[in-house]
């Protein structure tokens, strides 16, 4: 039986398996401890497989701990020893899959006994990897398709006016509620649409837990979160779990796409996590509090040697607190793409609600032909007099005649 079967199941399935494996309280138990009490049962009955991201404690040893349990310490997390830890080279970040052990007399945790795969590949090719922060950073080449339906004309109009490729550091500049949220959604949605290959991974700090529930239900990837009623500690673990984890595929060529809402909110647990410096910067920003989601932000890259880390981040302005203006001129111009959202488009229910004319990537002619590049230029040209709202309107228009932006970038030359 495995770990991670249990861990997708419904709640009321894993009731029912308790309840037909003969545990006593099942329907009283937490999720995590009826997981617990139902593999220590299965145990008996055969060989368990258990598999986790793995966390190393300062103390030496390790827990593999669950995303379906956005990487929480649990009663079902898998002890990981530090002579496992030193034999495979295992750092914080590796995805371990194994077999394990339910726990001996005095025992809290199931233990892992045998390493079967590391980063979904064979553990004997993991020694071979490079440290990610040996990998040499290149901008990035391959550019990721966005366009998927030509009726969404969201993510037509971003592949348009700010392309993105693998590898790219792109923040999304956005006012409260301009569709920042929804516009995550679609691009999630075009990436595992179009390319399947790339790991796909939503990370939600400070959300509102309707909202989480929301885009796990939408978004056919992996959906972590830390809602806004859990401490800053919490949210700092996550988004640390989650980077680590990213970096550790990178080493093994995969191509990881995170998306981020929002690092406004990230930096700001950040700020109320770090020990005070005794250096505060207007609007109660401690100066060491911004180096951290700095760290998180610029490890996205495309990697020469092969594989990538694209990030797209949400920056939140106009919220009325000082900190939130400081923290966006912070990280104003560390991106390598940048899409400006307006109210005045909200207002008007005009979506997407993106500044076309504050939109922009740099590099762009490493993702587009040349000869669409021109057209584009040309585009620019024409739209740049105009207003947000006007400008918007007219690309729309010209999207609806087009089934594809192909066709529609074809028939401007003609």
């Amino acid at each position: 039986m495995s770990s991670k079967n249990l861990k997708s199941k419904d709640i009321r399935d894993l009731t029912a398996l308790a309840l037909k494996l003969k545990i006593e309280n099942a329907a009283g138990m937490r999720r995590q401890d009826m997981v617990f009490w139902i593999l220590k049962r299965a145990a008996q009955l055969g060989d368990i497989y258990g598999d986790g991201v793995l966390e190393i404690l300062p103390d030496g040893y390790g827990f593999l701990r669950s995303p379906d349990y956005n990487y929480l310490p649990g009663p079902d997390d898998i002890y990981v020893s530090p002579s496992q830890i030193r034999r495979f080279g295992l750092r914080t970040g590796d995805t371990v899959t194994g077999t394990v052990r339910p726990p001996k007399d005095g025992e809290r945790y199931f233990a892992l006994l045998k390493v079967d795969a590391l980063n979904f590949e064979p553990p004997e090719k993991a020694k071979n990897k490079i440290l990610f922060d040996n990998l040499t950073p290149l901008y990035p080449q391959e550019r990721l398709e966005l366009e998927h339906s030509p009726g969404e004309f969201t993510t037509r109009v971003v592949d348009l006016m700010a392309p993105l490729g693998k590898g790219q550091r792109a923040l999304i500049v956005a006012p409260p509620r301009t569709g920042k949220t929804v516009l995550l959604q679609n691009i999630a949605n075009a990436i595992s649409t179009n390319h399947p290959e790339v790991k796909l991974i939503v990370l939600l700090i400070d959300e509102r837990p309707e909202e989480v529930t929301d885009m796990s239900r939408t978004v056919k990837g992996e959906v972590v979160s830390s809602t806004f009623d859990e401490p800053p500690t919490r949210h700092v673990q996550v988004a640390e779990m989650v980077i680590e984890k990213a970096k550790r595929l990178v080493e093994h060529k995969h191509d990881v796409v995170i998306l981020l809402d929002s690092i406004t909110r990230l930096a700001r647990a950040y700020n109320t996590v770090v020990p005070p410096s005794g250096k505060i910067l207007s609007g109660g920003v401690d100066s060491n509090a911004l180096h951290k989601p700095k760290r998180f932000f610029g490890a996205a890259r495309n990697i020469e040697e092969g594989g990538s880390l694209t990030i797209i981040a949400t920056a939140l302005i106009d919220t009325g607190s000082r900190m939130d203006e400081v923290i966006f001129e912070e990280f104003k111009g560390t991106g390598n793409s940048e899409i400006n959202l307006d109210r005045k488009l909200m207002e008007k229910r005009i979506f997407p609600c993106m500044d076309i004319n504050k939109s922009g990537t740099r590099k762009e002619d490493l993702l587009i032909k040349k000869e669409d590049l021109n057209r584009l230029w040309i585009l620019r040209k024409v739209l740049a007099p105009m207003n947000v709202v006007d400008s918007m309107e007219f690309l729309i228009d010209k999207l609806k005649d087009c089934k594809t932006n192909n066709e529609f970038l074809t028939n401007m030359s003609g």
